[in-house]
């Protein structure tokens, strides 16, 4: 195995190895900042994205523990079986019931466990091995600061050379990947449940970071996380392979699977599914081109390892980012080479915004505001925040794309999300739950993000707030 030397990198004075570093310093460190209590040393707050109610916290992690696997299984039914139709897949299960649920559920096989597998293997391998630039992720609320590898371009170009490669020698036939789909969804959700069990145990008896804590309830941990960053060695961040080499590789996968299956049933790609695909590879490519830049985005910087983040990575992403891609396979539309031109080049302008906005804020951070933005200097304020081991300086972007509005990011990723599943047009809603969830999702973040750092930055908040007066869309909201 190729041994990676990490040479330690200096910031303020403190080695950024402190990141991983061992327990017994840990301990140490609580104790000098004054915690009383270890467990909640690093001020542990995912609760407080629940409601005050003690009871419906408790309800709330158990319907979702319990509803998503049935939801996940709801989609592919529908998708594959009920040709999109809502009301046809819930016909049939309000008849049949119970026994409707069993005869349908896609169980485990063993060709899903292995292909999912030595998916699994083959992604850990690259992140373990292949070099690249080493990057600072930001500070966390104790003042760490993990370093992690740029490797995702090459995982990206690799993994889907290895599988084209696979695919034209005949060693397999990604079409197989379709037809077992339902049993690969239920591995995936299996396999959610088997890694957060693993999160927990290693969060209660090695954490690898002082940037851990306990919420004092076993379903909180359980379902929030106890660890911020955990890892498996200086070079192996479990929550970066997790999101990006699981859960967005996987979307990649399985979105040329589909292609690839609709290509050997019909001899040819339908246009909409086409379009779909190419712009969701864009998308895909795009991400790992600004890896570094979603260092800094809530999943990696805020969100623990926990239920929530686990099946979101290894479940949600792959299965309900791919769905009209699903539904596409068995129900070509023929859009006509002008509505698809013009679908795809304005998916694709949404794309370059998305890449614009994260390109703008990387080039920002890096320079520390030294650099132009639309051919000016950027405009920015000076913000400070406390950790437990004194306090950090910021800067917040108030021109370019961030001078519109806070999260600006949010509105051409909901375009782009709309224009892939355009392709599908209208005959049925369910191809259009990814948008729906996705605005959704992205403007609870938008408020969430806004708490968080109201409480982080204080006045200083305050002030980039009436500079940048809208969250997402300007004039709007």
């Amino acid at each position: 195995m190729k041994s990676v030397m990490i040479k330690p990198v200096k910031a303020r004075g403190r080695a950024l190895e402190r990141t991983l570093e061992p327990r017994r310093k840990r301990t140490q460190s609580s104790k000098r900042s004054g915690s009383r209590n270890p467990k909640h040393h690093d001020r542990f707050d995912q609760s407080s994205y629940l409601s005050s109610s003690k009871a419906v916290k408790i309800v709330s992690m158990l319907a979702m523990m319990i509803c998503s696997p049935f939801f996940i299984v709801f989609m592919w039914y529908t998708m594959v079986r009920a040709d999109g139709s809502v009301e046809k897949a819930c016909r049939h299960f309000f008849q049949f019931g119970i026994r409707g649920i069993k005869d349908v559920w896609p169980f485990p096989s063993q060709r899903a466990c292995k292909l999912v597998g030595a998916f699994v293997l083959f992604e850990a391998i690259l992140q373990a091995l292949l070099p690249g630039e080493r990057v600072m992720g930001p500070s966390t609320p104790v003042g760490n600061r993990p370093l992690y590898t740029r490797n995702g371009i090459p995982c990206f170009l690799i993994t889907l050379g290895v599988y084209y490669l696979l695919w034209r020698e005949r060693l397999f036939n990604p079409a197989m990947v379709y037809d077992i789909i339902g049993e690969i969804y239920s591995v995936l959700i299996c396999a959610t449940y088997i890694t957060t069990t693993l999160l927990y145990v290693k969060g209660h008896m090695a954490p690898c970071s002082s940037d851990w804590g306990s919420s004092g309830n076993v379903l909180g941990d359980f379902f929030w996380g106890m660890e911020l960053c955990p890892r498996l060695s200086s070079v192996f961040d479990i929550k970066v392979f997790m999101n990006y080499r699981l859960g967005i590789m996987g979307w990649a996968i399985l979105v040329i699977s589909f292609a690839i299956k609709q290509y050997e049933v019909q001899g040819r790609v339908s246009d909409s599914l086409m379009v779909s695909s190419l712009l969701m590879l864009m998308y895909i490519a795009k991400f790992f081109w600004m890896e570094a830049a979603f260092g800094c985005s809530m999943d990696i910087a805020h969100d623990r390892a926990g239920w929530f983040m686990t099946y979101t990575c290894v479940t949600w992403i792959p299965v309900v980012n791919s769905s009209v891609n699903l539904y596409l396979v068995t129900h070509p539309i023929q859009l006509g080479r002008r509505m698809a031109s013009t679908i795809f080049l304005l998916g694709m302008l949404c794309i370059y915004v998305v890449w614009d906005c994260d390109r703008q804020r990387q080039l920002f951070r890096n320079s520390h505001g030294k650099c132009q933005i639309w051919g000016r200097i950027p405009t920015k304020i000076q913000a400070r925040h406390q950790t437990e081991r004194g306090e950090r300086k910021s800067l917040l972007l108030t021109a370019g794309w961030w001078g519109l509005a806070r999260h600006i990011h949010y509105a051409p990723e909901i375009g782009a999300a709309f224009f892939w599943t355009l392709p599908a047009l209208f005959r049925h809603a369910m191809p259009y739950f990814y948008v729906t969830f996705l605005t959704a999702l992205l403007i609870d973040r938008a408020n969430r993000d806004d708490k968080y750092c109201r409480v982080k930055y204080h006045k200083h908040w305050e002030a980039y707030s009436k500079k940048v007066r809208y969250k997402v869309v300007p004039r709007v909201f």
